[in-house]
């Protein structure tokens, strides 16, 4: 299993998650500590990942420790007097000194509190704005597919069949078809409109959809139905009769004739490390190539992608005009990501297929520098990780935000050993669901 592993793309991939997330923990952690220096509160240490026992490296600059722990999960600034995740009871047995958090006002100690949250939303919003600048949309309209999807086994399940196209989501117009999967999740719909024959029909979904839908991170629901065409061979392809090249169109194997690749992948799935016949058009002319099948019954071959046989919509944005656009885009994500936490509350999915630790999240970057999806997968991170911190529990930001709206409204601060507690048991909470999410990433990888 282990050789299996394209280890270059894992370590590229890791690269770009401790890279981006060293970016998202040094912005919210700035917001603490600016919004702390602001109000004359003394910041004992600003930490890059967490530094048990030792740091990779450290300095003291004035009053403040600055320094980058070892294990490269998150980050930490520790404010003066504050009840925190380091729980220096110590500290807080002697009387609280005027640089210290617990004498500001409720006000002060707020706006500490939501300062980090406030940077990675601002961060979120410059990165979509720059986004959208830069690289503008490019996209497959759904109603450039001219022959249609292929229906796999979920879209077979609720009705679709193969060649049907997919022109709206509860009536509303499909755009872009790569977005089709997740709008159906995220707008948790109840029909897809379909085209089938020149006919429009209307396909109710099932209570059970979204969550299958969701288990399978929308794989096994459609897919655009393509020929066949060489786009380029494989130095590790094995011709025993003349030789694929870019541009042939594959038209039939070992004699069956077929028209689109699921027809093509259908035939030859059990004919693993067997030699076939292909019979290919090359420009007007027709002829026959022997291949033997690799161990996945594979030819040796990329084909044609959609977006080259189809034809993608690229729209670019002045900087005026990438300003509203990427503030919008920017909290879209933001209700998407909103409307999918609210489903594994509701039970409409899993939390089970929905969860994930910094494995799932490792995965989500791809296994090639790709500096557009680096940097679109930021600024999703970024607004997610404000809209969890803001949470109202104990030990996040959230939790700390509202006991100081709470003494703001009722004149009562809480004691300092009540602040211990809840600060325990919001650790608690956060480390079981830590350690929750991690078991079913190791499942998954295992199974």
């Amino acid at each position: 299993m282990l050789l299996v592993i394209d280890w270059a793309g894992v370590g590229i991939k890791t690269l770009q998650f401790i890279f981006s997330f060293s970016i998202l923990v040094t912005i919210h952690e700035l917001g603490h500590y600016l919004t702390a220096r602001w109000f004359k509160c003394r910041v004992e240490k600003f930490y890059l990942f967490f530094n048990p026992w030792f740091s990779l490296w450290k300095k003291k600059i004035g009053e403040t420790e600055y320094g980058i722990g070892w294990i490269p999960f998150g980050g930490y600034v520790k404010i003066a007097g504050m009840v925190d995740e380091s729980m220096d009871k110590e500290q807080l047995k002697q009387p609280a000194k005027p640089y210290e958090f617990r004498s500001k006002p409720a006000w002060q100690r707020l706006i500490i509190m939501i300062g980090g949250v406030v940077l990675n939303v601002a961060l979120a919003l410059f990165l979509f704005i720059m986004l959208t600048y830069t690289w503008g949309d490019e996209y497959l309209p759904a109603k450039n597919l001219k022959y249609g999807v292929y229906a796999d086994s979920l879209a077979r399940k609720i009705g679709i069949v193969d060649g049907d196209n997919i022109i709206a989501i509860d009536n509303k117009p499909v755009v872009n078809f790569g977005s089709i999967g997740a709008d159906i999740i995220l707008s948790d719909a109840k029909s897809i409109q379909v085209q089938r024959n020149g006919q429009l029909l209307n396909i109710n979904l099932p209570d059970d959809f979204i969550n299958a839908l969701n288990k399978t991170r929308t794989e096994g629901f459609v897919d655009a139905r393509i020929p066949v065409i060489v786009d380029s061979v494989v130095p590790a392809a094995n011709f025993t009769q003349g030789r694929l090249q870019k541009g042939d169109k594959i038209i039939a194997l070992n004699n069956y004739s077929f028209n689109y690749y699921n027809e093509f992948n259908f035939l030859k799935k059990d004919l693993k490390n067997k030699e076939v016949l292909l019979k290919v058009l090359r420009g007007a002319d027709t002829g026959e190539i022997k291949a033997k099948l690799n161990d996945n019954a594979m030819v040796g071959f990329m084909n044609a992608n959609p977006d080259e046989l189809f034809g993608t919509i690229t729209h670019k944005y002045s900087l005026l005009e990438s300003i509203p656009t990427g503030i919008r885009r920017c909290f879209s994500t933001l209700s998407k990501y909103i409307t999918g936490f609210k489903q594994i509350f509701s039970g409409k999915v899993s939390a089970n297929d929905s969860l994930g630790s910094v494995i799932s999240i490792g995965n989500t970057f791809p296994g090639i520098w790709d500096w557009q999806r680096f940097w679109t997968l930021t600024a999703i991170f970024s607004i997610i990780l404000a809209f969890m911190n803001i949470l109202p529990i104990p030990a996040l930001d959230g939790g700390h935000a509202l006991f100081c709206i709470y003494e703001m409204i009722t004149g009562h601060k809480p004691s300092d050993k009540f602040m211990e507690y809840a600060q325990m048991a919001g650790m608690v909470l956060l480390l079981g669901l830590m350690a929750y999410a991690l078991g079913l990433d190791i499942f998954r990888l295992f199974k």
